[in-house]
């Protein structure tokens, strides 16, 4: 489209922050800068022993843990989660992707990666909601880390149910054995990021942990989400 008609565009249907819904200026994507600027980051960068790393702990080995923002219900995360996840923003996610990497950019976590691998949705699922959310914030980490994305490993067995209205018993219940691992010589030795939009118990970020770890010789695991409740 040319810039006069883009311009013109944006004069009558100017694009809105998708949080304050404020006018974007032509450079910022979604999100102005204030709203970015206010957003609840965790910090977990600077210290490896972080609220993530512990709600792991014991539960499954893993070399690193770490998320990008707080999950805070009814705030601006939950606001962006619902639109990558529910009405099908992949722009949002493909940019909350690159905006993790660059934060963790000069941490172990990114210096020892050696492959991205996205939490699976089982496909029905997957086929409803149009695309995975953490596949597609993998590709925006892999666009500043420079990391290959592996999808096709790690898959889902089992389609559960939703896990928002279950108590912490039965998160980690109706996780048991939904995840399996192929073509596990393609991952030996390697060091494996799982990522994934929201952790609350930690339970499907442990099960998919657990399949890769008892599949693959030599594999070591972390978990990189973009969100984590409180």
């Amino acid at each position: 489209m040319p810039a006069i008609w883009n311009n013109l565009l944006h004069l009558f249907f100017p694009r809105l922050c998708l949080l304050c819904k404020e006018p974007l200026t032509q450079k910022e994507k979604q999100l102005c800068q204030g709203c970015l600027h206010n957003l609840p980051y965790t910090c977990f960068y600077e210290t490896g022993n972080n609220l993530l790393f512990q709600r792991l702990m014991g539960k499954v080995l893993v070399e690193h843990a770490t998320a990008f923002l707080y999950y805070v219900k009814r705030g601006t995360t939950q606001q962006l989660v619902f639109s990558l996840k529910y009405y099908g923003n992949k722009e949002l996610a493909y940019l909350l992707g690159r905006l993790m990497a660059l934060a963790f950019r000069d941490t172990p976590l990114c210096s020892t990666a050696d492959v991205l691998i996205p939490v699976p949705l089982h496909r029905k699922r997957e086929r409803k909601r149009g695309y995975n959310q953490a596949e597609k914030l993998c590709r925006g980490i892999a666009s500043v880390w420079d990391l290959p994305v592996d999808t096709t490993s790690l898959y889902r067995l089992l389609k559960t149910d939703t896990q928002t209205k279950r108590g912490l018993y039965d998160r980690w219940f109706n996780m048991q054995d939904v995840f399996a691992v192929k073509d596990a010589e393609a991952l030996q030795d390697k060091h494996v990021i799982l990522v994934d939009d929201v952790v609350t118990s930690g339970s499907t970020a442990c099960s998919c942990a657990e399949a890769l770890l008892t599949a693959v010789p030599g594999i070591r695991v972390s978990v990189f989400a973009l969100t984590v409740v409180a």
